[in-house]
């Protein structure tokens, strides 16, 4: 087997934290392409927005935070957090005038052009501005609290990502100048509506122009919009003895992180600028200063205007014959019980596959006993009524409530109290691991012995984010699956060391070390004449060990395709080190989010899914579950799946040796084969290929 001719880090491995800028900006990209409806472009400038914020709540926030502890660790790739904080510090100020230029004079023109005008105040019509004055009196202005810094009166705290305006405020007769803060309000759309053309005036601009009616009788010399990123993230100690009243805990903390980034209108004055970093105690590589429209995030009020003509056409997702049948014969169990089942959401309905099969598990006399993990959630979803019905009838009802999962605590804590209320057995998981497991268990009576019915996915059970969120799902009552997942409910509900599996794999206890395993048989049949080939589709891709294996994998001449939607630390196609690896990442209206290993050599080829990604926190520090897809029908869909992506010529982005990612393009002669579209007319095929036979 050849050996790499690299051994720096920086050489074999590339930085996380800029693969995540790099995410970013593909997703830029897709709002800069002009063959997207108008919409679903502004739609994809606020997520690259939002992507930024999350980015410094959480990783920026982590890198400052080790640089301050004044410990040396370098990253996998070698850089300091010092380093790093420095290229995301250029590459995000890049990134940010890209976003800001791509809204004032490609996206706003053609808004307008189509009747969606974003105004400044002072374009407003004398009739438009006395409705907007009005409005304002009313709606606007009783909710406002200016807040003032002097004798008495400290630096106001500045709460995360709200918007604020900042000004100095003169006496005219003292000649005394202040500075003072409104807090933009959080509970209003972002853009008022006004006038009979429909004018969206950004709110800030609104509170603005009405500045004097809050300082009356003083001037106001200067003012600047500005936010704040704080530190959202937060760690529980191992040592918690009640889980959900620490999480809690650190809920309220969190309100009061420390300052991480501060954006500012770039018109501020330096004087205004030095007023700020003293005020919130930054230093001068956390300012970003702004050109234009500051919190892009929010324009998706305007995305989500009804103008269908602007935006994709709708796709109104498949219910799988098999899971009509069975829903319209009431024999649900019966139906997977004939043979596994697999759906890929948002192509196949969420509603009409994995709800029914919890409504009927609810409903249904024989059932007695429902097991499942919540890792996050909707108000839509009926996994959580049906638990709560499933225990008012008397059946035992268990479900495990990852209250850490980031953004969503509060509301799983507001979600286990109910289910607790009711009756349900409520398990909170380990303060140490996250879990991510994504899984229920139905248990059956049936002929006077007891049956299992499982569904795993790669997704949480999430109805909201089934509508756009791509993702698998496997039905199944094979028996070994089975023993497995209640094994599994067991140690996570109960006191005990993981029982050997039969089928399933878990994380952290062997995944590792499956997934190495899979890539040295194919290395191993590839070295030794055999055909070979790896499939990999992750979200992300960053644990040092596995990129490792799949170099030496390379190297003994596998080919080997990764499908990474976002992080990716490996570095293909290098001479000696990577060069059969091809690396690519698929964005379009649906978020890819399935995790599907396939694993071929001589005449065996080998599915998985599951909820891990190949980084070290989901590896080596989390609970995940991948289930092997052993169904030769279910198998060929997969497989099927990765063929449409890895042969996207219109959505995909292929990642270069030198760390660069560029779009792939049609070839002359070539039609376009988007992905997600080859895999819609796949879901409608099905959908009459079945109605045929019937």
């Amino acid at each position: 087997m050849a050996h790499a001719v690299t051994t720096e880090p920086g050489e074999r491995l590339l930085n996380r934290e800029l693969s995540f800028i790099d995410v970013c900006a593909r997703v830029l990209e897709l709002a800069a392409d002009p063959s997207v409806p108008l919409l679903e472009r502004v739609k994809f400038l606020s997520i690259s927005s939002n992507m930024v914020d999350e980015f410094f709540m959480i990783r920026v926030a982590g890198l400052m935070g080790q640089e301050a502890s004044g410990i040396s660790v370098r990253s996998p790739d070698g850089r300091t957090a010092q380093e790093t904080l420095g290229e995301i510090r250029e590459r995000v100020i890049d990134l940010t005038a890209r976003q800001s230029k791509l809204w004032a004079r490609e996206l706003c023109p053609q808004l307008a052009e189509q009747g969606i005008v974003v105004a400044n105040v002072d374009d407003c019509t004398d009739d438009e501005l006395d409705e907007l004055a009005g409005r304002f009196d009313r709606e606007i202005f009783p909710i406002l609290t200016p807040l003032a810094v002097g004798p008495g009166q400290p630096f106001p705290y500045i709460s995360a990502l709200s918007l604020s305006l900042a000004m100095f405020v003169v006496d005219p007769e003292t000649g005394e100048q202040r500075f003072a803060r409104v807090k933009i309000p959080e509970g209003m759309p972002r853009f008022v509506e006004v006038g009979k053309r429909g004018r969206l005036v950004p709110l800030e601009r609104v509170i603005a122009h009405f500045l004097p009616s809050l300082f009356p009788q003083m001037e106001i010399a200067e003012r600047a919009v500005f936010r704040v990123t704080r530190d959202a993230d937060f760690e529980v100690s191992d040592e918690a003895d009640d889980l959900l009243e620490a999480v809690e805990l650190e809920l309220r903390r969190r309100r009061f992180g420390d300052a991480v980034r501060l954006e500012v209108s770039s018109s501020a004055s330096k004087a205004m600028v030095e007023r700020l970093k003293a005020g919130l105690g930054i230093a001068n590589e956390q300012v970003y200063t702004v050109s234009g429209l500051l919190d892009l995030s929010e324009i998706n009020q305007i995305a989500a205007l009804d103008r269908p003509e602007l935006k994709d056409e709708p796709w109104v997702p498949i219910v799988p014959p098999r899971f009509a049948a069975a829903v319209s014969n009431g024999d649900m169990f019966a139906e997977i019980t004939r043979g596994d089942l697999l759906v890929q959401h948002p192509y196949e309905s969420f509603k009409g596959t994995f709800e029914s099969f919890v409504r009927s598990a609810a409903i249904d006399p024989d059932v007695i006993a429902i097991k499942t993990t919540v890792y996050r959630t909707s108000d839509e979803s009926p996994l959580v009524p049906a638990l709560i019905e499933a225990s008012e009838e008397g059946k035992q009802s268990v479900c495990l409530v990852e209250i850490k999962a980031r953004g969503d605590e509060r509301r799983n804590i507001e979600w286990s109290r109910a289910l607790e209320r009711a009756g349900v057995h409520v398990v909170y998981g380990f303060a140490s691991l996250k879990i991510h497991v994504k899984a229920t268990l139905i248990v059956r009576r049936e002929a006077g012995a007891l049956r299992r019915y499982v569904h795993i996915g790669t997704g949480n059970y999430h109805a909201v984010n089934a509508r756009t969120y791509e993702d698998f799902g496997l039905f199944t009552a094979d028996e070994a699956i089975a023993a497995d997942i209640a094994d599994l409910f067991n140690y996570l509900t109960g006191f005990g060391k993981p029982q050997q599996f039969r089928k399933v794999i878990v994380a952290p206890f062997d995944l590792r070390t499956r997934i190495v395993e899979e890539i040295r048989r194919v290395a191993k049949a590839v070295s030794s004449g055999k055909p070979g080939r790896i499939r990999i589709k992750v979200n992300a891709l960053t644990h040092p060990a596995v990129i490792e294996e799949l170099y030496a994998a390379s190297q003994a001449g596998v080919q080997i395709d990764l499908i990474v939607r976002a992080l990716c630390a490996l570095r293909p196609g290098v001479k000696k080190m990577s060069e059969s690896i091809r690396v690519r990442s698929v964005l379009g209206r649906f978020l890819e989010h399935s995790r599907i290993f396939n694993f071929e050599r001589g005449d065996q080829s080998r599915y998985f899914i599951g909820s891990a990604d190949l980084m070290t926190r989901n590896v080596d520090n989390r609970l995940e579950l991948v289930v092997p897809v052993e169904d030769r029908r279910l198998c060929n869909r997969l497989g099927s799946t990765l063929d449409a992506l890895l042969e996207d010529n219109a959505s995909a982005w292929e990642l270069g040796p030198d760390g660069i990612w560029k779009r792939v393009g049609q070839k002359k002669g070539e039609r376009a084969k988007p992905g997600q579209v080859m895999l819609m007319r796949s879901a409608v095929r099905r959908r009459a290929a079945a109605a045929r036979a019937r």
